[in-house]
């Protein structure tokens, strides 16, 4: 029998080695894109499977960054992005599985397996960079805070396109700029070539999750700003922080008197 969208992504998400689920990703979205594959119906683990390193913290517990430029910093940042990058190989892997009552259109599978695709790319530049800077992923602790978004999510496809890739993905386009620049001034131009694909890629991976938002908000009838301000009030933790890279954000199909409405909410 052949295998089908949903169970391969759910084998991703059984994955625990790092390599091996960002390769088990590239290949379920070359077998996807072949066209013959169904999408199919299972349940996703409530959890990723993890290697045993790194080791996850809580986010207040994760060591003080050391100074900006030094080789310390460098590895640490890119140890932070490699973990986030194999959170987002999970995160699309679990919309995928996550949520077949949608019934939702096949440009929609389309869209998240190209995420999916690309995030696990992204775990690979990041990988190599770190490699070639004598370290690895797992070297250092990781926070684990990543994940609960997916959980505070799972049973709304709408609360999940509006909180990843429309509050988590969108503050990566925030602060991307800052890292990239911080590199060049260290003269690290291999790391900040692959922060530059990552952040280029990555406001397509917004405009995705706005592209399906919206569909989704016509679909239930709803007003698209009020739908997303209720749903940040009620599944996000914290409130947006200032300042925002609007030319990315827009350039995402985000709107800028939507997010500046929550920045500085209680």
């Amino acid at each position: 029998m052949s295998p089908s969208l949903a169970a391969l992504a759910v084998a991703t998400l059984a994955t625990p080695d790092p390599a091996a689920k960002a390769a088990a990703a590239r290949a379920m979205a070359a077998t996807w894109r072949q066209g013959a594959l169904p999408l199919g119906r299972t349940i996703p683990p409530e959890r990723p499977a993890r290697p045993e390193r790194p080791e996850l913290r809580r986010p207040g517990d994760m060591p003080k960054r050391r100074a900006t430029g030094s080789l310390a910093h460098r590895v640490a940042l890119l140890h932070a992005l490699a973990h986030i990058e194999l959170n987002a190989i999970d995160l699309a892997c679990d919309i995928l599985a996550r949520f077949p009552d949608a019934v939702m259109p096949r440009a929609f599978h389309d869209d998240w397996v190209s995420v999916a695709d690309e995030e696990a790319k992204h775990y690979g530049l990041l990988a190599d960079r770190l490699a070639a800077l004598g370290s690895a992923y797992g070297d250092l602790p990781a926070h684990d805070g990543l994940w609960q978004a997916a959980e505070e999510t799972a049973g709304d496809l709408l609360a999940r396109l509006a909180i990843v890739p429309l509050v988590l993905e969108a503050r990566g386009l925030d602060v991307t700029p800052k890292m990239i620049a911080d590199l060049k001034r260290a003269g690290d131009e291999a790391s900040a070539a692959v922060l530059t694909v990552i952040y280029e890629e990555e406001i397509g991976h917004v405009a995705i999750g706005r592209r399906w938002f919206l569909f989704e908000c016509e679909r239930r009838g709803l007003d698209p700003a009020q739908a997303w301000r209720e749903l940040v009030r009620r599944h996000f933790k914290g409130s947006l922080k200032p300042p925002f890279n609007d030319a990315a954000r827009i350039a995402a199909g985000l709107v800028p008197a939507e997010y500046a409405g929550l920045a500085e909410r209680p």
